[in-house]
């Protein structure tokens, strides 16, 4: 828990929360690391030292409403997926949660949102 505590901590403060460039696909389908906001690219650095996940964690991009947001699935049951806009801030938790249904701040979401893009996976 204090390990989690400290990434989570880290993540925050470490912030800069600015775009880099504009989104393109990288041959192998994925998004280039040029063009997420560094605080993403942040917290996928702070996945990267946690112990490996099952199921493994991911980061995705999708546009919702004409914005790029970046969704994190959660790692567990009952635990919140979360939806991050493009300057970093948490727009909500579209899904997870005990009823599965996040918490209800953003329903629509899988039913709105179109170009889903897989950012990050951690092949370890």
């Amino acid at each position: 828990m204090n390990k989690f505590f400290f990434i989570v901590i880290m993540f925050f403060f470490s912030c800069s929360c600015s775009k880099k460039s504009n989104t393109t696909n990288n041959p192998a389908g994925r998004v280039s690391s040029d063009s997420i906001p560094l605080c993403i690219n942040n917290l996928i650095d702070s996945f990267k030292m946690e112990n490996i996940q099952n199921p493994p964690r991911k980061v995705y991009s999708y546009t919702y409403k004409s914005n790029t947001v970046f969704y994190i699935p959660s790692i567990c049951c009952d635990q919140y997926s979360t939806l991050y806009d493009d300057n970093c801030n948490i727009i909500g938790h579209p899904d997870g949660g005990f009823s599965g249904r996040g918490d209800g701040s953003i329903p629509d979401f899988f039913t709105v949102s179109t170009n889903e893009t897989l950012i990050w996976k951690d092949d370890r």
